[in-house]
């Protein structure tokens, strides 16, 4: 892919772990044009039909407007910008995710269409602070009642990196006594051991508004965070397999692969169903955050007629059915009755087609489309032979069964890639379960020329 990808490998490391830490923004933030990752996901962006931000000229009055930021797994930054891009948010990429500048409306847009991010914050502030008085000092400016209302509870994450307040608990402490201040005792502090957003499975929303501070080298940001739930938290998932893919990084690797929900799509070991209900919603226009609720909707500045306004639209953007075929099996018996739990969950039971079959057995639709899986990545699988087997076998499938389509699939290492038997491109290199995993994708030959 042109441009500098965002690897495993250069993803910083978070330090100074503690029970308010783990920011999900890396540090010395790169600044990167959209197309720099996801240039393949622009056929998608172009033909999704998402309703376009609201013409300014129609505002009665002039609208506040934030620094946003759409947190992304590392190396999906561009994709995100790129979907960001799709909904007339004039998004730039960076290390981490993407940032724009915008009104209220973009940030509910932005949740309630995201597919590929993780979580949506506004930054409230950024200032320097090399001690602990110029902290305190600058604490007191931060706008907190733009976020919460008074009484509210709120949760507090510190990052402190290279910089002279090192300690994010007592950072955190005098954050907390700051708005403590402004907004008057009521409001209750909470503290918890988070793991990374990116590995975290989550839950339904806390009560809590949580605020992100991050120090790096003595530059404090402070963001609140709009979203609330991660961002994959669709809504539909309540059965899972033994290996459940997380709902952003499926659909990830459709609009990673291109796939524009115009084309037939194949999951032969589709597991709990996720990239196969990833793509009926896309190929539905389905809005993925329509039967959520978000955080930034308890803000005292939450716009409740532009909100009902863009959440209308969505509701009224989404297809009644899919109009291509999607075909999804798997040999278990079990994980195909989660699948269309959870399919119907999602209101897309209907627009897929589930079967149990093995990988051998999986039959493509007519026409030429998308095989995108997400193959197991040997910690269960003690046989390194039995696995190589089995990533020769979704090879065999596309080759025989599949010519002229498109595959594309998560590979744990090189090794696993070379075993599929086809030149595979890389998209993205990022993590799943806290495993490094490539997005690669291959245009399968034409039968004649397959060796």
């Amino acid at each position: 892919m042109p441009g500098k990808t965002a690897t495993v490998a250069n993803f910083p490391a978070l330090v100074h772990a503690s029970v308010w830490q783990f920011d999900t923004r890396p540090a010395n933030s790169i600044d990167r044009p959209c197309g720099a990752v996801a240039g393949s996901a622009r056929g998608y962006l172009r033909a999704v039909k998402i309703p376009a931000a609201r013409p300014k000229a129609d505002l009665p009055t002039p609208a506040r407007r934030f620094d946003c930021f759409a947190i992304a797994a590392p190396g999906f930054e561009g994709i995100v910008c790129a979907e960001l891009r799709a909904l007339g948010i004039d998004a730039k990429a960076v290390e981490g995710g993407a940032e724009w500048n915008g009104e209220l409306e973009s940030v509910y847009r932005a949740n309630l269409w995201l597919r590929s991010a993780t979580r949506v914050i506004v930054r409230l502030a950024e200032f320097k602070a090399k001690a602990f008085y110029e902290l305190e000092r600058h604490a007191k400016k931060v706008p907190w009642e733009l976020a919460v209302q008074k009484g509210r509870p709120v949760r507090l994450r510190v990052t402190c990196k290279k910089s002279r307040l090192y300690h994010s608990d007592a950072v955190a402490e005098r954050l907390a006594k700051s708005i403590e201040n402004k907004l008057g005792a009521e409001s209750v502090f909470t503290s918890e051991a988070d793991r990374d957003d990116h590995d975290a499975d989550g839950g339904a929303r806390e009560p809590e508004q949580l605020f992100i501070a991050r120090l790096n080298h003595d530059t404090c940001t402070i963001s609140a965070d709009a979203s609330g739930a991660l961002l994959h938290m669709r809504g539909y998932r309540g059965e899972a397999g033994k290996a459940p893919l997380r709902e952003t990084l499926a659909a990830a690797l459709l609009l990673g692969a291109g796939w524009t929900g115009e084309t037939p799509l194949l999951d032969p070991m589709c597991g709990s169903g996720t990239i196969a209900i990833e793509g009926a919603m896309i190929a539905r226009r389905i809005a993925p955050g329509l039967k959520r609720r978000f955080a930034v909707v308890d803000w005292p500045v939450h716009d409740a007629p532009t909100w009902r306004r863009v959440h209308a639209e969505a509701e009224a953007a989404a297809l009644p059915a899919s109009p291509v075929r999607i075909v999804a099996s798997d040999r278990d018996q079990g994980a195909i009755n989660s699948a269309r739990a959870n399919a119907t969950q999602a209101g897309v039971e209907a627009d897929i087609e589930f079967s149990v079959k093995p990988l051998s057995a999986a039959e493509p639709p007519p026409g030429v489309g998308l095989l995108a899986t997400n193959p197991p990545y040997g910690v269960r699988i003690g046989d390194p032979v039995e696995l190589r087997n089995l990533y020769a076998a979704v090879g065999n499938l596309a080759k025989q069964k599949a010519p002229g389509w498109t595959l594309a699939m998560y590979v744990p290492d090189a090794r696993l890639g070379r075993a599929v038997g086809l030149p595979l491109e890389t998209v993205a290199e990022t993590r799943n379960g806290g495993l490094a995993v490539t997005l690669a994708r291959s245009v399968i030959p034409a039968r004649s020329t397959v060796a």
